[in-house]
Formats: structure tokens, C-alpha cells, sequence
């Protein structure tokens, strides 16, 4: 049986770019396709935070990105905010599940109204009219009332409201460890097998 999924990763321009570099660096290891979506902010963010230069250009970014994870030829899709002839853009085609990793308030807020403004808008859109998985990942403290009520209304809608808080009960010894933490929880949902971490319990005799 065919287990490969097809995943559409949209990158915005929030803190937290790790997450999304090591959930794409599974997803395409693992052997999924991945439509890849991004911002200009995103750029911006990976820069300041991974001192990654990711290029600007959809085709040099998927070359760069298909070099850097050595991905299988064909696995790896990337399309700029306003190329609306990406499969993504309908749901004549669209993926079996959707991330927005990192999530920003303004592309959620954008999501939750509807808007579709730019393709990453346009992709959640088709997700949910579609009845398909999606999951945002927003990394933003404090909430505001605003942030609180657009996250209810699309809980309410069937997404899944994933923020980027890692656990501590791994006893994590690094950074990496703390992403991989928010990763797999993303993978469970994605329903994409993994073995970034322990389970809870897993270690636990029966009865104790």
C-alpha cells in the first residue's frame, strides 16, 4: 500500500523558522511530496534566526532546498506567494493536509476571514472548503484578545490550533531536542510515522 502523502508546508514570517526547516527535512526524507510555500518575511526570518539565505526565486529556492536535504527527484514543489497556478490554489488538486509553520497572526487573522489575498492565504482556504487537515503553528506570546478569537473560530472550523510550545517531561538536553518536541507533535496530526522522540508512557510497565 502507497503510504506517501502530499503536504503543503507554507512558511510565514513568525519566529520559529527551526520548525519548519526540520519538519520539511522529515517530510522529504521520509519520502512525502511537499508543496512548499513562503513569504518574503520568511526570508527575512530564516536570515535573523538560522543565518540561512534562502533565495528569493521559487526554482533557486527548490534547487537549494533539494540540494540541502538530498531529496528524492520530484518530492519537492516551492511556488512564491503570488503564483496562482500552483496546484495548491485549487481544489481540483489539493494536498491531503496543509501546515503553516511558522504561523504568523496576521496570515492566521487572514485565514479566519477568508481572505486569500496571496497564494499561502488562497492554499488554507482550499483546505478548508475542502474538508482537508489543517494545521497552524503560531509562535506568538502574549495573546490578545483578537489572536485568542481567531484561533476559537477556526478550532471551530476543524483546524488544528498548534502552537510552538515544547514539552520538558523528555528532559530535552538541547535546542534541537525542544524543536523536535513541537516537529513530532506536528507529524502525529500530519499522520506521517516518526521516531523524533519518546513517547509518554512508553517506557512505563503496564499497571504502574
Amino acid at each position: 500500500m502507497n503510504t506517501t502523502r502530499t503536504i503543503t508546508l507554507a512558511l510565514t514570517g513568525a519566529s520559529g523558522m527551526s520548525y519548519a526547516i526540520r519538519l520539511l527535512e522529515h517530510l522529504l526524507g521520509a519520502g512525502h511530496r511537499v508543496y512548499l510555500l513562503y513569504s518574503q518575511v520568511a526570508q527575512i526570518v530564516a536570515r535573523q534566526e538560522m543565518d540561512l539565505a534562502l533565495p528569493g526565486r521559487s526554482r533557486e529556492l527548490e534547487a537549494y532546498l533539494n540540494d540541502r536535504f538530498q531529496a528524492q527527484p520530484g518530492l519537492l514543489s516551492v511556488f512564491g506567494r503570488e503564483e496562482w497556478f500552483a496546484p495548491v490554489a485549487s481544489g481540483s488538486n489539493p494536498a491531503d493536509a496543509m501546515v503553516v509553520c511558522p504561523c504568523t497572526m496576521g496570515t492566521l487573522a487572514a485565514i479566519a476571514q477568508g481572505l486569500s489575498d496571496n497564494l499561502i492565504e488562497r492554499a488554507a482556504d482550499v483546505m478548508l472548503k475542502e474538508g482537508r487537515k489543517l494545521v497552524l503553528v503560531p509562535r506568538e506570546t502574549p495573546l490578545s484578545a483578537i489572536h485568542l478569537e481567531n484561533m476559537l473560530k477556526l478550532a471551530r472550523l476543524g483546524c488544528v490550533i498548534l502552537p510552538a510550545n515544547p514539552g520538558f517531561y523528555h528532559h530535552p538536553q538541547t535546542v534541537q531536542d525542544l524543536v523536535d518536541f513541537v516537529v513530532a507533535r506536528i507529524l502525529d496530526h500530519l499522520a506521517v510515522p516518526h521516531a523524533l522522540g519518546p513517547r509518554w508512557g512508553a517506557d512505563t510497565p503496564a499497571g504502574e
